[in-house]
């Protein structure tokens, strides 16, 4: 718990420049398109937009009204955000009259077999996308699948499988100071929660939630699973991360059993009665990950040819960013992470595995409450204030290397942001969302994220914007639905054998030899 820079500034000082110059990542954005009154749009995927199968930067997730906005691979942050930028700018000029849903938590919701489950065309691929998603809906409702939030892919040269998991299990124990500092639900609908006990409080009309929250989207009400809690999977190597893994993927879990492949109808209900359907559904605040080849399974890509990146998964959509996430955040998220891989990283345990999710838990719910404390790793507990700042403190010459590195001051500048926010905490993202209900939007949460989505849309369409961009995407865009229409005119196995075939533990395992 004793922060000690020192030797953390001896270790990144063995790098060479080019190392860390090496650094790339990319952003996945989602965001619900929503009427102006702030209700789901129920229409489909915008054709201007292309088809979501095969478009390469503008896709959905889990319903036809959430999309999906990709980046490429970036060597820097302003790179990786402006073409951020401008994907956005061609979405909102393709939306018509709907809105980009600004906030994490949804919009208000109609009734959750209204909610509409992404179509992605009549190929096998396209339907076992969709199949997929149905299942989630039957596993853990609609309301929760429409959450979104901004996935951050990193990687760095030169690591190996074991560093990687390193890394992993560092990140996981520190991640409550990203959930902190980053955390902007608070508050939800409350149409989100209807018919379900939830613990929330009322703030306003139509609107739940506590008043030291960070991140609800990331508590027992987003992305948790108590089936998915009782994996404790261990984050200690390749070997028993893709053992536990291969387990849920192939075992027949009995409630899903229940559900069944299909209806009697012969509606298909789910891709499989396992406790994952596919790697995919396994939620968690970062994975490890790989590039995979067309049809190839998560999982063997990974036993085939090892980690190659990390997917930070624990950000909160920033509805003071039009793009829903902002270089400050970035450059923090990028220390973040060397500071989890130059810090030693001893195995996990199941003991720490349960501590971890109880300290999410509290972060998630409290984490602005003066005094709150966390479970320590070595035993005791905690102030969770007191935790943050040694950990930032730890981070400041990993700041000061990227900078030398790079240039100018981006990284020591979001350290000092994250201490300043983290001693005063109402600069916290979380608190400006309650601050700004609270001074502005008398009628609460809807109110708050229409008005900064409205904000985002008309930051986005006043930047300048050139015929030939639009004809860029435009292109895209036809190019996406001929590769659509190609997959479907050259299908012939019967959808059944296709999914069998898919599911079947063979494609789990690397390649023999």
């Amino acid at each position: 718990m004793t922060p000690d820079p020192r030797l953390l500034r001896e270790r990144i000082a063995r790098w060479p420049t080019d190392r860390l110059t090496g650094m790339r990542r990319g952003i996945e954005r989602e965001g619900l398109r929503v009427l102006h009154d702030g209700t789901l749009a129920l229409t489909p995927h915008p054709a201007a937009l292309g088809a979501a199968l095969t478009h390469p930067h503008i896709t959905t997730d889990f319903s036809e009204s959430q999309l999906e906005l990709i980046t490429g691979v970036h060597a820097t942050i302003d790179g990786c955000l402006g073409e951020l930028q401008r994907i956005h700018q061609y979405v909102w000029r393709s939306l018509a009259d709907e809105l980009l849903w600004a906030a994490s938590m949804p919009c208000t919701l109609p009734a959750d077999e209204t909610i509409p489950v992404a179509r992605f065309g009549t190929s096998n691929i396209g339907r076992a996308k969709s199949v997929y998603r149905i299942g989630l809906g039957h596993r853990y409702g609609k309301r929760m699948q429409t959450i979104s939030g901004v996935h951050y892919n990193w990687s760095l040269p030169g690591l190996g499988n074991d560093d990687h998991f390193a890394l992993i299990r560092n990140f996981r124990r520190h991640a409550f100071v990203l959930l902190t500092l980053f955390g902007a639900s608070p508050a939800v609908s409350a149409s989100f929660v209807a018919g379900r006990p939830h613990g929330l409080q009322p703030l306003s009309a139509q609107t739940l939630g506590l008043p030291h929250a960070t991140t609800l989207r990331m508590g027992r009400l987003g992305y948790q699973s108590d089936a998915q809690a009782a994996l404790a999977v261990s984050y200690n190597g390749l070997e028993s991360y893709a053992a536990s893994l291969h387990t849920a993927l192939t075992r027949p879990h009995p409630p899903y059993e229940a559900i069944g492949i299909r209806t009697p109808g012969g509606e298909y209900n789910q891709l499989a009665t396992s406790l994952l359907q596919i790697e995919n559904e396994f939620y968690g605040t970062i994975r490890p990950k790989r590039a995979i080849r067309p049809g190839e399974r998560a999982l063997h890509a990974l036993r085939d040819r090892g980690v190659e990146y990390v997917e930070v998964r624990c950000l909160d959509l920033d509805p003071f960013s039009p793009v829903g996430v902002a270089a400050p955040t970035l450059a923090f998220v990028d220390v973040f992470l060397l500071h989890c891989l130059l810090s030693d990283s001893p195995p996990d345990h199941p003991l720490e595995i349960a501590s971890l999710a109880r300290n999410q838990e509290r972060t998630a719910n409290q984490g602005r409450e003066p005094g709150l404390m966390l479970e320590c790793c070595e035993g005791g507990v905690v102030s969770l204030q007191a935790w943050a700042l040694a950990l930032v403190e730890e981070c400041e010459p990993i700041a000061q290397a990227l900078d030398a590195a790079f240039g100018g001051r981006t990284y020591a500048d979001a350290v000092r942001a994250a201490r300043n926010a983290l001693e005063n905490p109402v600069r916290l993202p979380s608190a400006r969302v309650l601050d700004e209900m609270a001074r502005e939007h008398d009628t609460g949460f809807n109110a708050f994220a229409r008005a900064r989505s409205r904000a985002a849309g008309e930051a986005l369409l006043a930047l300048p914007w050139t015929p030939s961009e639009q004809a860029r995407f435009e292109a895209c865009a036809a190019r996406s639905r001929r590769q659509q229409a190609e997959l479907e005119a050259g299908e012939s196995q019967p959808f059944e054998d296709y999914r069998q075939h898919y599911v079947s533990a063979q494609r789990l395992m690397p390649a023999a030899g």
